[in-house]
Protein backbone atom coordinates (compact mmCIF):
# COMPACT_ATOMS: atom_id res chain seq x y z
CA UNK A 1 0.00 0.00 0.00
CA UNK A 2 0.95 3.51 -0.78
CA UNK A 3 -0.10 6.45 1.03
CA UNK A 4 -0.33 9.83 -1.39
CA UNK A 5 -0.22 12.92 0.05
CA UNK A 6 -0.52 16.69 -1.03
CA UNK A 7 -1.33 19.87 0.87
CA UNK A 8 -2.55 23.47 -0.06
CA UNK A 9 -3.31 26.35 1.41
CA UNK A 10 -6.49 28.86 1.16
CA UNK A 11 -7.89 31.77 2.87
CA UNK A 12 -11.58 32.72 4.18
CA UNK A 13 -13.39 33.81 6.48
CA UNK A 14 -16.50 32.47 8.84
CA UNK A 15 -18.21 33.11 11.62
CA UNK A 16 -19.35 29.98 14.46
CA UNK A 17 -23.18 30.48 15.03
CA UNK A 18 -24.16 29.81 18.29
CA UNK A 19 -20.54 29.31 19.90
CA UNK A 20 -19.53 31.18 23.15
CA UNK A 21 -16.54 32.79 22.62
CA UNK A 22 -14.43 35.09 19.95
CA UNK A 23 -15.42 32.59 16.95
CA UNK A 24 -19.08 33.42 16.78
CA UNK A 25 -17.37 37.18 15.57
CA UNK A 26 -16.51 36.98 11.88
CA UNK A 27 -12.87 36.39 11.41
CA UNK A 28 -10.60 34.90 9.19
CA UNK A 29 -8.27 31.43 8.85
CA UNK A 30 -4.96 30.58 6.61
CA UNK A 31 -6.71 27.03 6.37
CA UNK A 32 -4.12 24.60 5.37
CA UNK A 33 -5.62 21.23 3.92
CA UNK A 34 -4.24 18.23 3.51
CA UNK A 35 -5.58 15.34 1.15
CA UNK A 36 -4.50 11.70 1.89
CA UNK A 37 -5.05 9.11 -0.58
CA UNK A 38 -3.97 4.98 -0.23
CA UNK A 39 -3.18 3.31 -3.37
CA UNK A 40 -2.30 -0.27 -3.61
CA UNK A 41 -0.54 -1.11 -6.67
CA UNK A 42 1.79 1.44 -8.83
CA UNK A 43 0.99 2.05 -12.43
CA UNK A 44 3.40 1.01 -15.53
CA UNK A 45 6.07 3.38 -14.83
CA UNK A 46 6.23 2.68 -10.99
CA UNK A 47 3.72 5.33 -9.54
CA UNK A 48 0.84 5.18 -7.52
CA UNK A 49 -0.73 8.36 -8.60
CA UNK A 50 1.25 11.99 -10.47
CA UNK A 51 1.77 14.45 -7.88
CA UNK A 52 0.16 16.96 -10.24
CA UNK A 53 -2.66 15.56 -10.84
CA UNK A 54 -3.62 15.05 -7.16
CA UNK A 55 -2.71 18.64 -6.60
CA UNK A 56 -4.95 19.92 -9.16
CA UNK A 57 -7.51 18.08 -7.35
CA UNK A 58 -7.35 19.46 -4.13
CA UNK A 59 -6.96 23.12 -5.83
CA UNK A 60 -9.87 22.38 -7.79
CA UNK A 61 -12.09 21.56 -4.90
CA UNK A 62 -10.21 24.51 -2.73
CA UNK A 63 -10.57 26.86 -5.13
CA UNK A 64 -14.65 27.37 -4.05
CA UNK A 65 -13.15 28.32 -0.86
CA UNK A 66 -10.93 30.37 -1.10
CA UNK A 67 -10.83 34.28 -0.21
CA UNK A 68 -15.09 33.62 0.55
CA UNK A 69 -16.79 33.97 3.20
CA UNK A 70 -17.92 30.22 4.13
CA UNK A 71 -21.19 31.18 5.80
CA UNK A 72 -22.36 32.45 2.83
CA UNK A 73 -21.81 29.26 0.37
CA UNK A 74 -24.52 26.99 -0.25
CA UNK A 75 -22.94 23.88 1.04
CA UNK A 76 -23.16 25.64 4.91
CA UNK A 77 -26.67 26.84 4.79
CA UNK A 78 -27.94 24.83 8.04
CA UNK A 79 -24.51 23.95 9.32
CA UNK A 80 -22.09 25.87 10.84
CA UNK A 81 -18.54 26.34 8.92
CA UNK A 82 -15.93 24.62 11.01
CA UNK A 83 -13.13 22.97 10.10
CA UNK A 84 -14.87 19.40 10.99
CA UNK A 85 -17.59 20.26 8.88
CA UNK A 86 -14.95 21.63 5.96
CA UNK A 87 -13.33 18.55 6.28
CA UNK A 88 -16.16 16.11 5.82
CA UNK A 89 -17.63 17.92 2.88
CA UNK A 90 -13.83 18.40 0.86
CA UNK A 91 -13.78 14.27 2.02
CA UNK A 92 -16.98 13.09 0.45
CA UNK A 93 -16.12 16.01 -2.43
CA UNK A 94 -12.78 13.96 -3.48
CA UNK A 95 -14.46 10.62 -2.94
CA UNK A 96 -16.84 11.54 -5.64
CA UNK A 97 -13.99 12.52 -8.10
CA UNK A 98 -11.71 9.12 -7.17
CA UNK A 99 -14.94 7.25 -7.06
CA UNK A 100 -14.13 5.05 -10.64
CA UNK A 101 -10.20 5.03 -9.77
CA UNK A 102 -7.78 2.53 -8.24
CA UNK A 103 -7.23 5.02 -5.36
CA UNK A 104 -8.95 5.19 -2.41
CA UNK A 105 -9.31 8.30 0.11
CA UNK A 106 -8.18 7.70 3.73
CA UNK A 107 -8.15 11.59 5.04
CA UNK A 108 -8.44 15.02 4.82
CA UNK A 109 -7.01 17.30 7.73
CA UNK A 110 -7.88 21.03 7.72
CA UNK A 111 -5.50 22.97 10.11
CA UNK A 112 -6.92 26.38 11.55
CA UNK A 113 -3.89 27.56 12.62
CA UNK A 114 -0.21 25.98 12.45
CA UNK A 115 -1.28 24.05 15.84
CA UNK A 116 -5.05 23.02 15.71
CA UNK A 117 -6.23 20.91 13.35
CA UNK A 118 -8.87 18.45 12.93
CA UNK A 119 -8.59 14.84 10.61
CA UNK A 120 -11.55 13.26 9.41
CA UNK A 121 -11.31 9.91 7.70
CA UNK A 122 -14.13 6.56 7.58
Amino acid sequence: MFDVVVEQEISAAHQLKGYQGKCENLHGHNWKVRLEVTVRELDEIGLAIDFVELKAMLKEMLDEYDHKMLNDLPEFSGMNPTSENLARLLYAKCREKIKARKIQIKAVTVWESPRSFIRYYE
